[in-house]
């Protein structure tokens, strides 16, 4: 077995690990379906079984199964879906929400969505892992896109957690691939460039296993052509040398002790107003210390990092006057809510948690972005839904997954990401 392959599957062991750690608190309470109501987890994809309401892998499996089901919270669904439905787009106000397309990844399989406001499917591009990467051994992490950004001419740009990048042209043709063992984000807001996330594997004699995360430059000709690995900066050496070392003191000793989940490039946008947001800075966030880091990568520097009242955090982004928008997980006394975060400042001026039916909770995975008109698109990975809120959180448009599966409907697919496109940037709606 090559040594990449090796690598592959030690942290694939550790970030199950540690995953499993962290939601056991969940599994206490949920593990709590009889022999009679569990079903046999055979279909292809990542999905869960359980009551509505309960989060429970299915009794037949083996332990090994079960754990597995359990300590992979990016790439399960979580939580048992209703088998009333409805689903697909179940709110939509043409008047209030933002106009556009909007593409989707799921856990269902390695496919990407786009459908237009009314949930009417545009086009899909899927590509199996063991055709993109045949010399690869697949694993339970690569069975979808874990993340995919639309590229111009149709193209698309896709994530196997773990195995690599893939671009895929408009009829879902394999065009180019950038190999490694990359995880859950990836920037390529420059042609010819991609910023990512890997793990390796670090121990030292006779002391536990622990992962180290870092942060990738990846360069690339067209379509992916030749891409190579430019830059590799390690987030805990990062760290260490700078003012801010003090952050990393609730590190667990291993494991997978940072679980970096989001890298963005920034734009310059707001550099007047501070040089944290100078263009080339990278915004990361950092889950299991609850941290968020702008990174100078050029310096070699954490430029500010904090540690807030949010939880378990994912997808931090840039939006009005330098503020941060994120999603935070575990925060809003021990459930989900939205929040922007003033870097400069250090205060939080707004969050929003909602009210029923409004109210949302995603214990992992969720993303959120600021669209054109000022609304917030969210989704909310664990129960599969997505929504559009206006700036007083009125919600204008939803989205709940289609694809469930099992008796009664009972397994729902993660939902990664939804994405709201602009229109032209995919002309000609064909199928």
């Amino acid at each position: 077995m090559s040594s990449y392959r090796k690598s592959v599957r030690v942290v694939t062991v550790l970030v199950a690990g540690a995953a499993l750690i962290a939601l056991a608190w969940v599994l206490r309470q949920r593990l709590s379906v009889g022999e009679e109501d569990a079903a046999p987890v055979r279909i292809p994809g990542f999905w869960h079984v359980g009551r509505p309401g309960e989060e429970t892998p299915s009794e037949d499996s083996s332990a090994e199964e079960r754990a597995r089901l359990v300590s992979l919270p990016y790439l399960s669904g979580r939580v048992a879906a209703s088998d009333a439905g409805p689903y697909g787009v179940v709110i939509h106000d043409p008047e209030r929400s933002q106009e556009g397309l909007n593409l989707y990844t799921s856990g269902h399989g390695p496919e990407a969505v786009l459908m237009d406001m009314d949930g009417h499917v545009v086009h899909r591009w899927r590509y199996p892992f063991r055709r993109a990467f045949p010399e690869e051994t697949p694993t339970v992490d690569t069975e979808f896109f874990r993340r995919a950004r639309l590229l111009s001419g149709g193209r698309l740009l896709v994530l196997y957690q773990t195995g690599g990048l893939a671009f895929l042209d408009r009829e879902s043709h394999l065009l180019g691939r950038c190999p490694g063992n990359f995880y859950n984000d990836f920037d390529a807001s420059h042609e010819g460039r991609i910023w990512t996330l890997a793990k390796e594997v670090s121990s030292g004699t006779g002391e536990p296993a622990r992962l180290d995360d870092f942060l990738v430059l990846l360069e690339h000709g067209a379509n992916g052509a030749g891409c190579h690995e430019a830059r590799r900066l390690s987030l805990t050496g990062l760290f260490r040398a700078s003012p801010f070392a003090e952050l990393l003191e609730p590190m667990a000793p291993a494991g997978d002790v940072l679980h970096s989940n989001a890298v963005e490039e920034l734009d310059g946008r707001y550099s007047d107003r501070s040089p944290l947001f100078a263009a080339g800075n990278l915004l990361v966030s950092i889950r299991e210390i609850d941290l968020v880091a702008i990174v100078d990568p050029i310096a070699e520097r954490v430029l500010w990092a904090q540690r807030g009242p949010w939880r378990g955090q994912h997808d931090p982004s840039l939006v009005d006057d330098g503020r941060i928008l994120l999603f935070d997980n575990r925060g809003g006394d021990g459930a989900s809510r939205l929040l922007e975060l003033d870097p400069v400042s250090g205060e939080i001026p707004w969050t929003w948690s909602g009210q029923p039916p409004s109210s949302f909770d995603s214990p992992i995975g969720g993303t959120c972005a600021r669209l054109a008109n000022g609304d917030t698109l969210v989704t909310e990975s664990v129960p599969g839904r997505a929504f559009e809120i206006t700036p007083d959180g009125r919600v204008v448009w939803e989205f709940r997954t289609p694809h469930r599966a099992g008796p009664k409907n009972l397994l729902v697919a993660m939902l990664f990401e939804v994405q709201r496109i602009a229109t032209d940037a995919f002309p000609e709606t064909r199928r």
